[in-house]
């Protein structure tokens, strides 16, 4: 029997490639979106699409309101940052703790259905920012994993997977391409219009377009 992995898949680039890289490498994909209230739903539309083009052999949302934390363009009432220059500050996209509880909940997951891999596409190099895609933001958060459940105390351990942390984003195009990832499903946009169509403008439409540009790949994005 194959292993299990579970995958957090959020209906972007990044985490549709994490999946089909997971499936390359032979696990046997449970896909988990985590609904947090982020103001872009259409992302958990397409999320259930890729997880199902993919062949994960099942796909769950779990909802946790975020919003009631705020603090973030993504879940409070603060517009979305446009066209400015990237740099190494902390943008106001930046959701407080948001990978630390996803994965938390990844985790949880992970345990019930007997896995001890997870997958998530955080990428350190085209991360605009965020200080929960660093590489020593996972190695520290596998430990306590391994620290705070009862597999992790029997004996068994917990691997969290970053499989394109050190891509930028043009390799990591370049990579999902080689392993059939349909980048016409997924949405990468913070501020999306209600058609779906990407904005164009915010940091994450500004890094997509440049992957794509950069890996000489046709760039299947509608935009507004």
């Amino acid at each position: 029997m194959k292993s299990k992995a579970v995958v957090l898949l959020s209906g972007g680039l990044d985490s549709a490639t994490a999946l089909a890289f997971a499936k390359n490498e032979g696990f046997d994909c449970c896909a988990l979106t985590v609904d947090y209230g982020q103001r872009n739903k259409i992302e958990i539309s397409r999320a259930k699409i890729i997880a199902e083009k993919l062949g994960a052999f099942n796909y769950k949302v779990i909802r946790i309101d975020m919003r009631q934390i705020g603090g973030s363009a993504l879940t409070a009432d603060i517009p979305v940052p446009k066209e400015r220059e990237m740099d190494d500050s902390i943008p106001i996209t930046y959701v407080p703790a948001r990978n630390t509880i996803m994965l938390s909940v990844a985790l949880g997951l992970s345990e019930a259905i007997g896995a001890q891999d997870i997958f998530i596409g955080v990428n350190a190099v085209d991360y605009s920012g965020y200080p929960d895609c660093r590489p020593d933001f996972i190695e520290a958060f596998e430990k306590t994993a391994n620290l705070a459940t009862r597999v992790g105390v029997e004996g068994d351990k917990f691997t969290i997977h970053t499989p394109l942390i050190n891509l930028s984003k043009a390799e990591i195009i370049k990579l999902g391409t080689k392993l059939g990832v349909d980048y016409s499903l997924t949405l990468s946009c913070y501020d999306p219009d209600k058609q779906g169509r990407a904005c164009g403008k915010c940091d994450t439409c500004v890094l997509r377009r440049q992957g794509f540009e950069q890996a000489g790949i046709p760039d299947p994005t509608e935009y507004v």
